[in-house]
């Protein structure tokens, strides 16, 4: 039994009498995570994995062409291309090859599985990676040009022997940000305009116990503004017109993953918005985002600019730069339409 509701028999039962559902839709029907309704499938096509980044990673170059997705519960990212450029970490690993590049924190990846299933006409094989709360991290699908004996072999060098359904899941807890309620004002300020590289940006919070969107909304129109609903899907349009390489991420506690470079087909369906190039899909659901705010930070040359999408919780969706060069100026074009995307109320304060 993975749950005090469901059986492992009962979550394969429900796919095969639903098989055009998805994973993650039927494990919120069944109230389970997803880790548990994939470990539900051990001994039916899961294999239990481990998330053993220096074993899992350099096997993953043989497999050739893949899927790599990384996803929250707003976004979805997906690049198409190979692993082939790991480089391994104690606290973050890093992936860093011409399509796929990654930031990989190990201590948020508790489970992992190889997962093989027939879904009619076509077997879909994966290598699937979740949290210890049960929630996605990463996911590595084979595509059709994929290497299936290099996929069979490396699910027998990382399986876990004698590892079985049962789970052991995490109940989430919030995070606390102690100075949310009482931003100091002085020093945000101060180590904000004395950052020289944007990496800096993650100690500034953690020294000052802010969430991100609390000091991007507290520090100032001078290093931040909030800009209107549908700035997302203006900005990337904009962008796809001018054909100009930009960097997007999404993330989400154990994995964040970047695109570089242009994007052009960009649509909306219902209320997702979406790009289908050739090795980068992204699909992001506009109504989940509350606030969107452009953000200036300080670097050595200058500053470098971001849109950045919060939901309702406050939590980072996603975000975007302007592609350049390590400490060059950023494309002035890019400049142009982050500070050109109309700001929140300006036409209804007017």
């Amino acid at each position: 039994m993975i749950s005090e509701k469901v059986t492992s028999e009962q979550v394969r039962h429900y796919k095969k009498e639903n098989p055009g559902k998805r994973e993650r839709d039927i494990a919120r029907m069944l109230g389970i995570t997803e880790a548990e309704y994939v470990a539900a499938w051990v001994g039916h096509g899961a294999v239990p994995i481990t998330t053993d980044f220096d074993r899992v990673f350099p096997l993953m170059e043989a497999l050739g062409t893949v899927t790599a997705l990384t996803r929250n519960e707003s976004a979805v990212h997906e690049k198409i291309g190979i692993y082939d450029a790991y480089k391994t970490g104690k606290h973050a690993a890093m992936m860093l090859g011409s399509v796929i590049d990654m930031r990989m924190f190990p201590k948020h990846w508790a489970h992992g599985f190889a997962f093989e299933f027939d879904a009619g006409d076509v077997i879909k094989r994966s290598f699937q990676f979740f949290d210890r709360h049960g929630e996605a991290v990463h996911k590595i699908h084979l595509r059709a040009d994929s290497n299936v004996d290099a996929w069979h072999s490396i699910v027998a060098e990382l399986a876990i022997e004698g590892a079985g359904p049962d789970l052991a899941i995490a109940a989430i807890e919030p995070e606390v940000f102690e100075n949310d309620g009482a931003v100091p004002m002085d020093e945000l300020r101060s180590r904000w305009s004395a950052m020289t590289d944007t990496h800096q940006f993650p100690g500034l919070l953690n020294k000052l116990k802010l969430s991100r969107r609390r000091a991007v909304s507290a520090i100032g129109a001078d290093y931040a503004w909030q800009v209107e609903p549908g700035s997302v899907q203006l900005m990337l349009e904009r962008a796809a017109a001018e054909a100009l390489p930009i960097m997007c991420f999404v993330g989400n506690r154990g994995c964040i993953q970047i695109h570089s470079g242009p994007v052009e087909k960009v649509a909306t369906m219902g209320p997702w918005l979406n790009v289908m190039d050739r090795d980068f899909h992204l699909h992001l659901r506009q109504d989940h985002i509350a606030d969107i705010w452009v953000v200036r930070k300080p670097v050595d040359n200058g500053h470098v600019t971001s849109v950045e999408a919060f939901d309702e919780h406050g939590g980072l969706v996603i975000q975007f730069f302007g592609k350049r060069i390590e400490g060059q100026d950023e494309r002035a074009i890019w400049r142009e339409i982050a500070e050109g995307l109309p700001k929140y109320n300006a036409v209804r304060a007017a």
